[in-house]
């Protein structure tokens, strides 16, 4: 299966008024269509500064990054991008934050309108679809944004921490609407978190992230069966997983 992603010897540093900060690398990662892949790491370990290089928010110091096997030189505009907040416009409605997306791209909001409640209808937001961000949860703000990233049927999706800020039963629940959108889409997905059995449960690897500066430890292949319902998650084998990843937390002394 060819690469969707190819990070090539990438490295970031920034630049302070007294000293550079060296965040990132250099690291190298190959990411094939339609896998599931997550960035699993401490905090302020670069996580999200390599989603931002990969979506070419972020230029990288050294080293290149490719999509499809074209370089990322700036701003992707073909791909979804979702945040820890859901960033939605209080003045809209829900389907007019799903529909932002479209009207910026300048195109045809109503050939858009059906698919957007689809979406909507799917994340089970079919009764929501005129109330304001202010009138919904914070799980229901996310799934419009997970909907507002797929309306344009984006090839690849990269969520930084697009759970972090929702209560335990909430992130349950959208791990498994994420879950499901990704068997059904078979689109390539980039996940950071700092949660490891968040990570475990989704992804098909894992790339463990040092401590800054961020490089590669390892990359762990998740073999568990899909979808991963409670009986996965309390299975031997996903515990296996979660104490393996524990320990090189450990020897990071970030446990």
């Amino acid at each position: 299966m060819p690469d969707s992603i190819r990070i090539d010897n990438v490295k970031k540093v920034f630049e302070g008024r007294k000293d550079a900060v060296h965040a990132v690398g250099p690291m190298s990662l190959e990411i094939a269509k339609g896998e599931f892949v997550s960035l699993l790491g401490p905090s302020g370990c670069g996580k999200s500064t390599i989603l931002m290089m990969v979506a070419g928010l972020i230029e990288a110091t050294e080293g290149r990054v490719f999509i499809d096997g074209n370089q990322v030189t700036g701003p992707q505009t073909n791909i979804g991008i979702v945040f820890q907040s859901p960033v939605l416009m209080d003045w809209r409605d829900v389907l007019g934050n799903v529909l932002l997306q479209v009207e910026m791209r300048k195109l045809d909001r109503e050939a858009y309108e059906a698919k957007a409640t689809e979406l909507l209808t799917s994340v089970g937001l079919k009764d929501f679809l005129h109330k304001r961000p202010y009138e919904l949860s914070g799980g229901m703000q996310q799934r419009t944004a997970f909907c507002r990233a797929l309306l344009h049927d984006p090839p690849l999706v990269l969520m930084d921490e697009p759970l972090g800020a929702l209560d335990a039963m909430t992130r349950e629940q959208l791990r498994r609407d994420l879950e499901r959108m990704w068997l059904e889409t078979g689109k390539t997905f980039v996940f950071v978190t700092h949660d490891i059995e968040e990570a475990i449960q989704l992804s098909d690897r894992i790339v463990l992230i040092t401590p800054r500066p961020g490089k590669i430890d390892r990359i762990i292949k998740i073999d568990l069966p899909r979808p991963r319902d409670l009986s996965v998650v309390t299975s031997p084998e996903f515990a296996r997983y979660v104490s393996s990843i524990k320990e090189v937390f450990m020897g990071y002394g970030v446990m």
